[in-house]
């Protein structure tokens, strides 16, 4: 049974490297017809109905593209449709989440010091927060309010805001930026999903028919692919951010996130207007700068000490139960602690890495399948075994991690 604990983590490395590669063929054709898009030029030879045409030069070739705003005259004899690289980003994303943050709900999704769950309350807010977010932003977009860019993004962003903040008081930090970038991909999906390619079919259908299409259609997929430029950036840090707990573990964590969101539309505005050969702003990256160097600041602001429990919660306790526990405990202790604690000892390091504390018995036994996978099973951890674990300590806490899941099997 304790080889489960390999398989899952090599589910995990496939799931994210599905993610990963997914992710840039999505992100990458997004950025380019963005580029493209903005970067059309109006000329008086084009066909009738073009709105513009850029030439391109890649890979020893040039490329002649020319952009109907609403459609071409006829239907053209193959069309290539963008996508599946946002839905399978968006399913990857997804299967990492049910591996990762449901599959090991009690040691990443849960934080008793925040709000105390069980496993089925934490996912069912985890996928109800995801599909609710879709239909308030969808309603946001087909109100009155939808008729208005600068407004609508506007309060879009008091509504993302609103759910960082929601977000860190539910879960641990790491979750809340995970459920931030997921929950912001999900309606970027979505938007692709369920509005630019139905509005799409639509106009392939008129097409067909012999209809003219109505422009209406063009202009809500417009919208939506603004959105998704947008939020782009963000995704990607709240992605990353889980190998970095000065980002997810502080005190206003949730201002950061706030300020993220803000840092991706000032750069992206940057390039928007760069493609778009209006200039070259650069007020953008001086105030991306500037909100950067408050992030780092608001990171040094140290969170009250938590009334922490030294209980071993009953997922865990198998594992503080062994009789190999007291033994592998000393190995963690004297050679894992001065990092992964509270306040680390290790000169560069002034949080715990991943945010991973190993001081108490209980964080010990919580954290034991990760302390087996990289510490017994490989020498992932410490870096460089800058601490000298030997090679009995390791075999120490294979034994100590094994012999437990095969006692709780056989009980």
């Amino acid at each position: 049974m304790y080889e489960f604990a390999i398989a899952w983590e090599w589910l995990s490395f496939a799931a994210r490297w599905l993610h990963v590669v997914t992710a840039i063929a999505w992100i990458g054709s997004s950025f380019y017809f963005i580029a493209l898009d903005l970067g059309l030029v109006k000329r008086p030879h084009l066909p009738v109905g073009a709105y513009g045409e850029e030439w391109q030069v890649h890979g020893g070739g040039f490329y002649h593209i020319q952009k109907y705003l609403v459609a071409p005259a006829t239907m053209p004899e193959h069309l290539t449709w963008f996508k599946w690289e946002s839905y399978a980003t968006w399913l990857s994303g997804f299967a990492m989440l049910c591996i990762v943050y449901y599959g090991g709900a009690d040691l990443f999704l849960i934080d008793r010091h925040v709000l105390d769950l069980t496993q089925w309350q934490a996912i069912g807010l985890s996928a109800g927060s995801l599909a609710v977010g879709w239909i308030i932003y969808d309603l946001l977009c087909k109100s009155p309010l939808g008729r208005n860019i600068w407004v609508l993004m506007g309060v879009l962003y008091v509504a993302l805001v609103a759910m960082a903040w929601g977000y860190t008081q539910v879960f641990t930090g790491r979750a809340a930026f995970l459920h931030l970038g997921a929950f912001t991909a999900t309606i970027m999906s979505a938007n692709v999903f369920l509005i630019i390619i139905p509005n799409q079919k639509i106009v392939v259908a008129d097409l067909i028919a012999g209809r003219t299409p109505d422009p209406k259609y063009g202009v809500i997929a417009k919208q939506r692919s603004l959105h998704n430029n947008y939020l782009t950036l963000p995704v990607i840090f709240f992605m990353l951010s889980n190998h970095y707990p000065l980002a997810f573990a502080t005190a206003y964590n949730w201002v950061i996130a706030a300020l993220v969101f803000l840092m991706g539309v000032t750069i992206r505005h940057w390039f928007n207007t760069v493609h778009a050969r209006k200039g070259r702003p650069l007020w953008t990256w001086m105030l991306t700068t500037v909100i950067f160097i408050v992030i780092m600041w608001l990171s040094t602001v140290q969170k009250p000490p938590a009334n922490e429990e030294s209980s071993v919660a009953p997922a865990f306790r198998q594992f503080a139960e062994n009789a190999h526990f007291s033994a592998a405990r000393d190995v963690v202790q004297s050679r894992c602690s001065m990092c992964h604690a509270e306040q680390p000892v290790w000169e560069g390091i002034p949080r715990p890495p991943k945010g991973v504390k190993l001081e108490t018995d209980a964080d010990i036994a919580a954290h034991a399948r990760e302390i087996y996978l990289q510490a017994g099973r490989t020498h992932a951890m410490p870096p460089g075994n800058i601490t000298e674990v030997s090679g009995e300590e390791r075999a120490l806490l294979v034994a100590w991690f094994e012999s437990a899941v095969e006692e709780n099997r056989t009980r």
